[in-house]
């Protein structure tokens, strides 16, 4: 996730003409909508492999507004934060929200009608209520075997 989503000299409706492989870095960085659900802890059932989302946010995450702090050096501080690219999209599409632009595209659908690539607007996913925006906990704050208690439903 980086700052508000630049659209200059991005070409228009990119996403819907241009395969995610072949996205260039700006175009591929501007899919994400800043809802971030994708830097909250998730806990994944061995046996079904069913993906629950908590409300524990990653140590990095600025809750007011839903980016990473440090997202350009997040993996010095964050060893196991998944840089998610082209490349390995297909490994981890399953535990990506599911507004997520990048799960959403790599699925066929469709963006939605309040992504900032469409409203033009960088807050519009805040205030279409489908961010994790001032609902959040950090991880320092609960420990790893109270998450369970922090399952929640997706915002969508």
């Amino acid at each position: 996730m980086t700052g508000a989503i630049a659209q200059k000299g991005l070409a228009r409706e990119f996403w819907k003409r241009k395969p995610l492989k072949k996205m260039n870095d700006a175009e591929w960085e501007a899919l994400c909508d800043g809802c971030g659900k994708c830097c909250l802890n998730k806990l994944e059932d061995d046996d079904s492999g069913e993906v629950a989302l908590t409300n524990v946010a990653c140590r990095l995450l600025d809750d007011a507004t839903c980016r990473c702090v440090h997202y350009e050096n997040r993996r010095q501080f964050v060893p196991d934060c998944i840089s998610l690219t082209p490349d390995n999209l297909d490994t981890h599409a399953y535990w990506m929200p599911q507004t997520c632009a990048y799960r959403l595209l790599f699925d066929g659908k469709e963006l939605p009608e309040w992504h900032p690539l469409i409203t033009g607007d960088p807050n519009s996913v805040h205030k279409a209520g489908v961010s994790m925006q001032h609902r959040t906990v950090s991880e320092f704050s609960v420990p790893e075997e109270d998450w369970e208690d922090h399952i929640i439903e997706e915002p969508t």
